[in-house]
């Protein structure tokens, strides 16, 4: 089958380890199930898997992709959850099992004609989604879910600041924090974007580092280094920062002082649960929401959508299709 490889990894040139070619078919172990894909969304972890972060050099090849929708076995149209762990070991919550994998990393992931996982593994893919718009929900979509809506604690009509407008998290943050009542402030590049993100329910955008009119109950923080400083000065006294993810870098600046005399909490969130995806997807499909596509495009296209992701030239997710 075709199938979108980390072949080896490159810190400083992760498209140099793309390879995209033949694998061999996988075969489910017992109680396990395969899934013929329809469609992946690329995602920023597959570019720090290329990078070497969270993969071992021995368990290199691995196909890549952490989102997916398909057809099961039965023919059941599924939404392909991307964590693999039990939800025993993490009192009750997969992502906190000690020996939790991720699809890409530690398992074959979704950017191939087909995945294994296991069977717990798949969620019903709603009738008015299609396989493209759910493909964007295991990864970004339920990121921002759990970030707002578990992580944040923000109630309706909290100002919760979204750092960096384009990406699939961050749209994901604007399209519910709007549904959800809250005023969604974004910061954003450039003007288009900036304007883009108002089109999605903004109530007020503004240029990366701009001081703020005033401070915020909730920073929701996708970019890391490049944000940090302004995440820390733009939230209230007694608020939060949520972090899922750090695409400009990791190691930033810890003011301590600044935390604990303005009693700010500072919160990891990493993906969700299959039950929360599947909240997720039924919230979608019941209230007319829908991920935001930037572009598909086959499989044999998959590095065209890699360096845009890199370049930041997209706005939504990047979606690859892979069978009619």
């Amino acid at each position: 089958m075709l199938a979108v490889l980390a072949a080896h990894v490159d810190e400083q040139n992760p498209l140099a380890g793309l390879k995209i070619g033949e694998w061999p078919e996988p075969v489910p172990p017992p109680g396990w199930t395969s899934v013929e894909l329809r469609a992946a969304g690329l995602n920023h972890h597959d570019l720090w898997t290329l990078r070497g972060v969270g993969v071992a050099a021995e368990g290199l090849p691995v196909v890549l992709g952490a989102e997916g929708a398909g057809v099961d076995e039965e023919g059941n149209e599924v939404i392909v959850h991307a964590v693999v762990g039990d939800p025993a070991a993490g009192g009750g919550d997969e992502t906190l099992d000690p020996a939790m994998g991720l699809l890409s990393s530690e398992y074959d992931g979704t950017f191939a004609e087909r995945v294994v996982v296991p069977r717990r593994n798949l969620v019903p893919k709603p009738a008015a989604l299609s396989f493209e718009e759910a493909a964007c929900l295991p990864g970004a979509w339920l990121t921002a879910y759990r970030m707002l809506f578990e992580r944040s604690g923000a109630e309706p009509g909290s100002t919760v600041l979204v750092q960096g407008a384009g990406g699939g998290v961050s749209t994901a943050l604007i399209t519910l924090g709007a549904a959800a009542g809250h005023r969604v402030w974004v910061t954003g590049r450039t003007e288009q974007r900036r304007a883009r993100a108002r089109e999605l329910g903004a109530e007020r955008t503004f240029a990366p580092g701009t001081r703020l009119p005033e401070r915020v109950d909730v920073v929701l923080e996708t970019v890391g280094a490049a944000t940090w400083e302004h995440s820390a000065r733009s939230v209230r006294p007694g608020g939060r920062i949520v972090v899922c993810g750090a695409t400009t870098g990791a190691r930033v600046p810890l003011d301590l002082s600044r935390l604990f005399y303005r009693q700010v909490s500072v919160v990891g969130s990493t993906l969700g649960t299959r039950d929360q995806l599947a909240r997720l997807a039924g919230l979608v499909a019941g209230t007319g929401l829908r991920p935001l596509v930037d572009r598909v495009l086959p499989l044999t296209r998959a590095r065209e959508g890699f360096a845009a992701m890199a370049a930041g030239r997209l706005f939504g997710k990047i979606v690859l299709g892979i069978r009619p």
